[in-house]
């Protein structure tokens, strides 16, 4: 299986720069995966599509401030110039080091330091796929996230050509965001508000929150032409015993978003089947092929060519039809990627 098989033209002006005003107001392209067919709707019309037995599962996962602009300093404390740390996490087998992605990370070899709000952040050593270990000197974690919530940028999408601004610190999380630790936002979320929540449940329908929180294994492009040979980087998740219940209890799950498929999907491969209480890493790499053992239904947005998630997607609602719902999509200019508009796969 090829990388170029899961390509697609996309015009620029479709790339959705800034969210629309109302959470929902966003459009939702309705695809029969067994039918073969597909009806453009609206994501306010969500509630027509799911009924009692349902059981929406959404990532209560939050996104953290991690992007930090600073300025990079030589042995003798001048400034060198611009640079950004974008912090995926702390390290889990190093107390103390931090891992990030770095720009221009040419520029910044072990040792040099990057000033940000008063605090020196020393770029460590290279790890595979361009991740570094950073460490912040004479801060604990907890100090390191205070740095964040004060200086700290939202980690925007590269495809979105602006400065982040005070709006996207709400509209970039859901509004069921809870557990700190994304550094990207688990997107067909951010359609929800409290609304629309409430007219689902008011159709009989319940609604899960577990955690996945979004790392490189989420964003990160393919690393081959053979989708094959290309290795997800895990993230952690949890469901809560709660969850559990309710996905078991459940007719039909209705994931919202690829984050709640991979770790739906993951933890009942690793139940037999079964949704249980369970945390722990996920790495799992979703294609065509894949059988899928939790999910009935899928709403997720529009996502870019060759990526990871656009394969988690053909493997639910099967290759051809992705591709045809897709060009559809482009002919109708619907908005595309995080702050874009959404399908829903039944």
């Amino acid at each position: 299986m090829l990388a170029a098989d899961f390509d697609y033209e996309l015009p620029k002006r479709l790339i959705a720069q800034r969210p629309l005003p109302g959470r929902s107001d966003s459009r939702m392209l309705a695809i029969d995966r067994r039918a073969g067919t597909w009806t453009d709707s609206m994501v306010a019309d969500l509630p027509r599509f799911v009924g009692p037995g349902d059981c929406l599962v959404v990532n209560n996962s939050r996104v953290l401030p991690a992007r930090l602009l600073g300025a990079r300093s030589d042995s003798r404390g001048r400034s060198g110039g611009r640079a950004e740390v974008l912090l995926l996490g702390p390290d889990p087998t190093r107390e103390g080091l931090w891992r990030a992605l770095v720009r221009p990370g040419k520029r910044l070899a072990p040792g040099t330091a990057v000033e940000v709000g008063g605090v020196s952040v020393r770029i460590g050593d290279r790890l595979p796929d361009g991740v570094r270990l950073v460490e912040f000197p004479g801060l604990d974690d907890a100090a390191v996230e205070r740095l964040m919530s004060e200086h700290g940028h939202m980690p925007l999408p590269p495809y979105i050509h602006r400065a982040d601004e005070l709006a996207d610190h709400e509209r970039y999380q859901t509004v069921f965001a809870r557990a700190a630790g994304s550094v990207a936002a688990p997107t067909a979320g951010l359609h929800f508000d409290g609304p629309l929540l409430e007219r689902v449940q008011a159709r009989g329908a319940t609604i899960a929150q577990i955690t996945l929180h979004v790392g490189l294994g989420t964003f990160r492009p393919l690393s081959s032409e053979r989708v094959e040979d290309h290795t997800l980087h895990a993230e952690r998740f949890e469901i809560s015993r709660q969850a559990a219940a309710r996905i078991r209890a459940a007719g039909r799950v209705v994931a919202v978003g690829t984050t709640a498929v991979r770790t739906l999907e993951g933890a009942a491969s690793a139940g037999g089947g079964a949704i249980r209480p369970l945390q722990g890493e996920t790495d799992l790499f979703i294609t065509p092929g894949h059988r899928f053992q939790a999910v009935g239904a899928l709403l997720t947005n529009f996502h870019l060519p060759r990526s990871t998630l656009l394969m988690l997607v053909a493997a639910f609602a099967g290759e051809d039809l992705t591709r045809a719902a897709y060009a559809h999509a482009v002919g109708q200019e619907y908005r595309f990627y995080s702050y874009g508009d959404c399908m829903l796969i039944t």
